[in-house]
């Protein structure tokens, strides 16, 4: 709706792509890229990562002229874009924090990735895995190849800046680093039960 709005007020027809892909109709590549990229402790918190807190905190403390950093995990970005509003406010960051953990409890991890990949936004107008790979690369997101996978991954932090099909140098430079990273995520902690039992450490990088 907010993208829907922005096009209207410059005066241009809307459009939103937008297609609901299971967990299973989604790449093993995509999950363990995002995971490298967004969130490499999300099969081990719940919901929280009080270390990238901590760390994000004592970063902006020592760089105070610098754009600050955040610590927002997969679980919390899914809390923000299903249940909350867009900004900055304390009082917005309590809640997200506050549903975060409350769908790590309900949900599950593999409920909350699934709906983290077909929220997230990928493009103008673009959201979820499934229009994300078919509007970049021509495929469904089920054949996404690795560094197809890791050049989605790369683009999330500014998806409409970024040009996963021909990227710039920075966007290629990272997926390369996010693409090594991928490839030491252990997905089979989301193949036991819901995902909410104890997850495999090599999720770590």
């Amino acid at each position: 709706m907010i993208r829907a709005g922005e096009a209207v007020a410059a005066g241009r027809l809307p459009r939103v792509y937008r297609s609901w892909a299971d967990l299973d109709s989604v790449s093993p590549s995509l999950v363990r890229a995002v995971i490298a990229a967004e969130d490499d402790a999300f099969l081990t918190h719940r919901g929280l990562d009080l270390g990238a807190i901590r760390r994000a905190r004592e970063w902006n403390a020592s760089h105070p002229k610098r754009l600050p950093r955040g610590a927002s995990t997969i679980t919390m970005q899914t809390a923000r874009n299903v249940f909350l509003w867009p900004g900055r406010s304390w009082a917005r960051k309590v809640l997200e924090a506050w549903f975060a953990m409350l769908i790590e409890l309900f949900w599950g991890k593999r409920r909350i990735l699934e709906v983290y990949l077909n929220v997230i936004e990928w493009g103008d107008g673009v959201y979820g895995a499934e229009a994300a790979a078919r509007r970049w690369f021509g495929v469904p997101a089920s054949s996404l190849s690795p560094r197809q996978a890791a050049l989605l991954a790369a683009a999330l932090p500014h998806p409409l800046r970024s040009n996963p099909a021909a990227p710039s140098g920075y966007l290629s430079a990272r997926a390369t680093v996010i693409e090594r990273r991928a490839g030491r995520v252990d997905l089979r902690a989301l193949t036991r039960g819901n995902g909410t039992s104890t997850p495999a450490r090599g999720a770590r990088t």
